[in-house]
């Protein structure tokens, strides 16, 4: 009989090399992984795999069957994971499991309001209950003093006038045939020059065309 799991949030990382089962949190879905099991199975030469293709049981490989990072990043996952293991690979398979969530109950908790098993982080240990039944005062505290300071910064820029000016449009004349401009450094009915003359008395600075310094009144 299969075995039942503690949680039913979890994913089976297990392949004909050895199993690992990573378990989540129901509310934040972060994960455990707990640590790789070797099959006892895999070390035997001439083992198939379920889609009948067969693998050479290597040294290499097996020195590397730390914590599973060769067997998810190596290993192709078949197109049905666990069809055509062995009997004693699926028992092997099921007593894993078994040790697998007896490493993991102890990363999690189970809230007994909403039955859900949660992480370290989403625990509430002064009410003894998972941060959505029972949420961490603190952290409530501190959540709406910000929000109300961010409604109080919005309240008051909306009362504060930043500009006082008039809105008007200014449209720039030629000095020369007194037609607008079109805003380059050149008049576009004339082709008189725009840029601003420079008094070469006081060096103030005068519109194209003007004939006196509107500073010291040189001619220019």
């Amino acid at each position: 009989m299969p075995v039942q799991a503690f949680t039913r949030n979890y994913d089976d990382n297990s392949t004909d090399a050895g199993f690992q089962f990573t378990f989540h949190c129901d509310l934040c879905e972060d994960g455990y992984k707990t640590n790789f099991i070797e099959s006892k199975t895999y070390k035997k030469a001439g083992f198939f795999r379920g889609i009948g293709k067969a693998v050479s049981v290597g040294s290499d490989l097996i020195g590397r069957g730390g914590f599973g990072g060769h067997f998810e990043s190596g290993t192709n996952i078949l197109s049905e994971k666990f069809q055509g293991m062995t009997p004693e690979w699926h028992k092997e398979h099921e007593q894993a499991f078994e040790i697998a969530q007896n490493e993991a109950k102890g990363h999690f908790q189970r809230c007994p309001k909403c039955r859900k098993y949660v992480c370290e982080s989403d625990w509430n240990e002064q009410d003894n209950l998972c941060v959505e039944c029972a949420p961490r005062e603190n952290v409530e505290i501190t959540a709406a003093r910000a929000g109300k300071m961010v409604e109080d910064i919005r309240k008051k820029a909306d009362e504060t006038t930043v500009f006082t000016g008039e809105i008007e449009r200014k449209q720039t004349v030629c000095p020369q045939c007194g037609k607008p401009t079109g805003g380059g450094k050149f008049c576009n009915s004339c082709g008189a020059p725009l840029t601003l003359a420079k008094c070469p008395k006081c060096g103030a600075k005068n519109v194209a065309g003007t004939r006196f310094c509107g500073e010291c009144g040189t001619k220019l």
